[in-house]
């Protein structure tokens, strides 16, 4: 009714002046049940269903607790900006999500909506022709930890259940590593698997740029020792423009040749996340490949009970692998 609450005289406060004057004689004294009451909500809180879990990309700290669940390979993907890290992940999300990559299938994946955001630039053409940018340049809500995508893929020949974890960076944290040894965001790689470098294909290709890539890899190589501290994790150059040339076999060697002075080698496989031409090379090209070699140990396969020829007078259950 529009008037001052500190007139009404049904107000707390006021009610004691009021029956003291005798406007309100009849009233009864206040219930202390009603009196506790006041403030409480009006409407009890609707029952509600649990909502769905968040599919945006993880923190550390949600891969170590996947990670006590079950056995997940950790990927370190470092690389220079530009370089096509997040376009290899678009790519591995578009061809699986299409049942195109050869030898996996799709199981699980808790991080969708991460993977939607960095493949939604492939996804919007403008009256056919493919944008000028598949993918745009990664940045993270927060500048001291990485944000990590998983992906549950199961193998066709053997059934085996591989979960991913890989992390989206951008490459700015990568010049950083190399110019001013800043490696505090960098402490998962000590439980990385398989550490990714990627490299533009087309500066390897150029000669005036290409000793430069070359050196760089050097010099991240010796950082990431120093980093990891013990025994490095499985290192993969991932070239990257595969549909713009092959890479020469002199490449190569310079590659390896920088890596070996640090007494390192690396498998090196050549990739095209996004061709310009799909009659000579398509889209997704060396995609399978790099999944697997990121999913195959590098260690000898150890036999569980090799067979042996029992000896007489011999006791083989005592002195089993005693020689090991």
């Amino acid at each position: 009714m529009e008037r001052d609450p500190v007139t009404c005289e049904h107000r707390i406060g006021n009610a004691a002046p009021a029956i003291a004057n005798g406007s309100a004689s009849e009233a009864e004294p206040p219930n202390p049940a009603d009196l506790s009451a006041i403030g409480a909500p009006v409407l009890q809180r609707p029952t509600g269903t649990s909502s769905f879990p968040s599919s945006r990309a993880f923190g550390p700290d949600s891969v170590s607790k996947m990670m006590a669940s079950r056995y997940v390979t950790v990927i370190g993907i470092l690389g220079d900006p530009e370089s096509g890290k997040t376009a290899c992940l678009a790519s591995l999300y578009l061809m699986i999500s299409n049942a195109e990559l050869a030898g996996w299938k799709f199981a699980d994946s808790k991080t969708l909506m991460a993977f939607e955001d960095i493949a939604r630039g492939a996804r919007e053409w403008n009256a056919g022709n493919p944008p000028e940018q598949m993918t745009v340049h990664t940045e993270l809500s927060d500048d001291r930890r990485p944000g990590f995508l998983h992906m549950r893929l199961v193998g066709d020949s053997d059934g085996r259940r591989v979960d991913l974890a890989l992390p989206d960076l951008p490459g700015e944290w990568t010049t950083e590593l190399v110019g001013t040894s800043r490696a505090d965001r960098f402490e998962f790689l000590k439980a990385a698997d398989v550490i990714w470098v990627v490299l533009d294909g087309r500066a390897l290709a150029n000669k005036e740029r290409r000793q430069g890539v070359i050196s760089r890899v050097g010099q991240l190589a010796g950082r990431l020792g120093t980093l990891v501290g013990g025994k490095m994790p499985k290192l993969v150059l991932v070239i990257t423009h595969r549909d713009s040339g092959e890479p020469s076999a002199a490449v190569t060697t310079l590659l390896e040749a920088e890596l070996a002075k640090r007494d390192l080698t690396a498998t090196v496989i050549p990739v095209a996340p996004f061709s310009d031409d799909d009659k000579q090379v398509k889209s997704g090209f060396g995609i399978d490949e790099l999944i697997e070699a990121s999913t195959t140990s590098i260690l000898p396969r150890v036999e569980f009970w090799p067979p042996s020829d029992p000896v007489e007078g011999m006791r083989s259950y005592v002195s089993y692998r005693r020689d090991r």
